[in-house]
């Protein structure tokens, strides 16, 4: 029986290997291919690197390089959400974990709630607001409704209630640190795997944020890499060859190479992410 669940967890995982693997394997081939090629050749065959530099001079050639504008313009948004994310999030779930006061459950509670809500749901009430305080179509528009990370203030939360003893933070009052000197020597040190985690995951949500930038943003000089390559491939008929409207050589091998663009800081954030992801997962479960 055991040889049997052994033999189907391997046939389980090699088949989900092959089916999620074999579209990233196209993805990184295509670029190295020209558009008849892909039309005509082998699905994951191989071209050559001159391919891939001529897809990039065609992507440049959109909108006079306005590409290398959005990447711009998202590393900034993600950088300065994760940056807010991280100054509110850790000090919020320091707070609720290790001081009691009137409204803490509640807001414990209202986190969770947050968490659980659809982001899109939350989409036209954020509009209103920045419509209100003059924002709307201004990177602080997306920046702002970003750096609030109800997800983020929870996982602070359970790494300070399970990792930090009140017996340390006793021991500190009593030679005579401040509550701020106690966060900021005591319990940042000590949460740096949780921080990796939050930084991770609010980089995460913030680079691949489509609905919210959609919704915010009106000039294409403001948008974001995600945002900005709908544009592309809808004007360009990257895509579909008849749905565009521009005639620049913008085909497949250049759509694949912006998905690659696109998804490569995050593959890089992962790997660089992942001593802090092991350790903040694994933080709350060695306890005790």
């Amino acid at each position: 029986m055991n040889a049997i669940s052994r033999t189907a967890r391997a046939v389980f995982l090699l088949g989900a290997a092959v089916f999620f693997g074999l579209p990233l394997l196209w993805l990184a081939l295509a670029p190295t291919r020209t558009a008849d090629d892909l039309t005509t050749g082998s699905p994951l065959g191989f071209g050559s690197l001159g391919n891939v530099g001529a897809a990039w001079s065609h992507l440049m050639r959109y909108n006079d390089g306005e590409l290398t504008i959005w990447i711009g313009n998202s590393v900034l948004y993600a950088a300065a959400s994760v940056a807010l994310s991280l100054a509110l999030c850790v000090p919020a779930g320091y707070v609720l974990a290790k001081h009691e006061f009137g409204g803490r459950r509640t807001l414990l509670t209202l986190s969770i709630v947050c968490m659980i809500l659809p982001p899109a749901a939350l989409v036209l009430p954020l509009y209103l607001e920045m419509d209100a305080f003059g924002l709307v179509s201004t990177p602080a528009s997306v920046i702002l409704p970003l750096s609030f990370y109800p997800f983020g203030v929870y996982l602070a939360f359970l790494h300070f209630a399970a990792n930090l003893p009140n017996t340390l933070l006793d021991a500190g009052r009593v030679d005579g640190a401040g509550e701020l000197r106690l966060f900021w020597s005591v319990a940042v040190p000590l949460a740096k795997p949780a921080i990796g985690l939050i930084a991770f995951f609010s980089f995460v949500r913030s680079w691949t944020d489509f609905f919210l930038p959609f919704v915010m943003l009106a000039d294409d000089r403001t948008f974001t890499l995600q945002l900005g390559l709908m544009s592309l491939l809808q004007s360009t008929g990257a895509v579909n060859a008849g749905s565009g409207f521009s005639d620049l050589d913008i085909h497949q091998p250049e759509a694949a190479l912006a998905g690659l663009v696109a998804a490569a800081p995050t593959l890089v954030a992962f790997v660089f992410a992942q001593r802090f992801l092991r350790s903040g997962l694994m933080a709350g479960a060695e306890k005790g």
